[in-house]
């Protein structure tokens, strides 16, 4: 579990700036995004530490930063743009060259003093990304928004916030790399960008032909942020390192073990040890909804490489409570890889449908479900401007409902970083079950 222990520091910010493309003039057109793009309405958070690179004396990330930013939005302009409504509240990004956020900013402290509050929570994140008036919508906002903050150790950290209905995680990972590789010399990005929105569009008309998040088990539903309001939660990130995941294949049989990824071995254990802590009625209904990337998975949906919208898909599956507890953790592992051999190309179809039938209405969740997301495949933790990869790079933050998983390298071992919200009073019982499934050994019961 993470620190909650943070040092006392200021940071002096400059006026936000906005950064165009290079070029004097990029293509003004309306470009639609697609109908998967239309539902995620929201944003996405990053954040990178990095240390001092004696190498790069001299070099300024602030200057480097932002002159790779414009070099980049020369191929991605759509990101320079806004987006707009039109008709049947349809999401489209008019390329106007209007630019992205930027914040040049400094911080009397180093990295080291930072110590392990650079993993998250964070007690300082609104000191490290600010949040400009005005930037939090969707409509006519800037798409993306960076806080390069220099530290007196020579190190910096990069923060971003981004509209999700423009990218992905692995979308805005694209063009990161682009943003680093001009950074450090080239020219042009090694993966052009791919437009190619109407991939993910419904049919017409939409038709539901598969199970769609086994909604059909669910009385209500609530928004995940509404789900927040109502009670009083606490975030906490665990770090998962090699021995914690041969503990928890310990507790598998033979014929499993060596099958499963660790995306299906952590969602398991996540999801069974956050029904526990809930203190659910035995015969109350769970779910547990994996995010899964279609890229290169369909012969008849080819993702073309360079395409940087949002490219996944939810699967669901449920068990009632005394079910997923008392069971061993290979019934939530076979669970969880039910829900994941789900997705096919009639899914996917079905679900961009779903979305455009029920457009504007929530997922159909309650506060008992679970969602994960699997960031480990984003390539934050690899953005190297030219001072070497991040000490630590990932998504920020984490709703009641959902979880996501970062890579992470902590005191030497390669691992992976959860973050989970919790309502307060679960938080320790979720600790005391983890600590129980994780420990060494052979147990079937767990």
């Amino acid at each position: 579990m993470s620190s909650s222990l943070s040092p006392v520091f200021s940071v002096r910010r400059q006026p936000p700036e906005l950064i165009g493309s290079a070029l004097q003039q990029t293509p003004r057109d309306l470009k639609l995004l697609s109908d998967l793009d239309d539902h995620f309405r929201m944003h996405i958070e990053m954040i990178l530490f990095y240390k001092n690179n004696p190498s790069m004396k001299g070099k300024d990330p602030v200057r480097v930063i932002r002159e790779a930013l414009g070099g980049a939005l020369v191929y991605y302009y759509p990101f320079a743009g806004r987006l707009r409504e039109g008709p049947n509240e349809k999401l489209m990004v008019d390329c106007t060259d209007e630019g992205i956020l930027f914040i040049e900013a400094e911080a009397n402290i180093t990295l080291e003093q930072l110590g392990d509050s650079i993993y998250q929570p964070y007690e300082y994140l609104d000191e490290f990304l600010y949040k400009v008036p005005g930037s939090e919508g969707v409509l006519n906002c800037p798409v993306l928004l960076f806080q390069v903050t220099r530290l007196i150790c020579g190190g910096f950290i990069v923060s971003i916030m981004g509209i999700h209905a423009m990218s992905d995680g692995q979308g805005f990972g694209q063009f990161m790399q682009a943003v680093t590789e001009i950074a450090c010399g080239k020219q042009s990005p090694s993966i052009l960008p791919i437009w190619n929105r109407e991939l993910f569009n419904a049919r017409d008309p939409p038709r539901i032909t598969r199970t769609i998040l086994k909604h059909e088990e669910v009385t209500h539903s609530h928004n995940f942020a509404d789900a927040e309001s109502t009670c009083n939660t606490s975030l906490q990130s665990f770090f998962f390192a090699p021995e914690q995941f041969q503990a928890l294949r310990n507790h598998l049989p033979a014929d499993l073990k060596d099958r499963i990824t660790r995306f299906i071995l952590l969602t398991a254990c996540l999801w069974k040890c956050r029904t526990a802590a809930l203190g659910l009625k035995p015969d109350d209904t769970v779910r547990v909804a994996c995010t899964s990337s279609v890229r290169g998975k369909f012969q008849n949906m080819h993702v073309p490489l360079g395409y940087y919208g949002n490219a996944f898909v939810l699967s669901a599956v449920s068990s009632r409570v005394n079910h997923l507890i008392d069971n061993p953790l290979a019934y939530a592992v076979e669970l969880v890889m039910e829900a994941l051999a789900q997705i096919s190309e009639e899914y996917v179809k079905s679900l961009v449908d779903y979305f455009v039938i029920n457009k504007g209405r929530p997922l159909p969740f309650t506060t008992n479900d679970f969602c994960v997301s699997d960031n480990t495949r984003t390539g934050f933790d690899e953005v190297d401007y030219g001072w070497g990869k991040p000490v630590y790079g990932g998504h920020l933050g984490a709703l009641v409902n959902c979880s996501c998983f970062d890579r992470c390298n902590k005191k030497g071992k390669e691992g992976v970083l959860v973050l989970l919200r919790l309502p307060s009073s679960a938080m320790e019982k979720f600790g005391q079950e983890l600590k129980i499934v994780t420990r060494s050994g052979i147990n079937t019961k767990l």
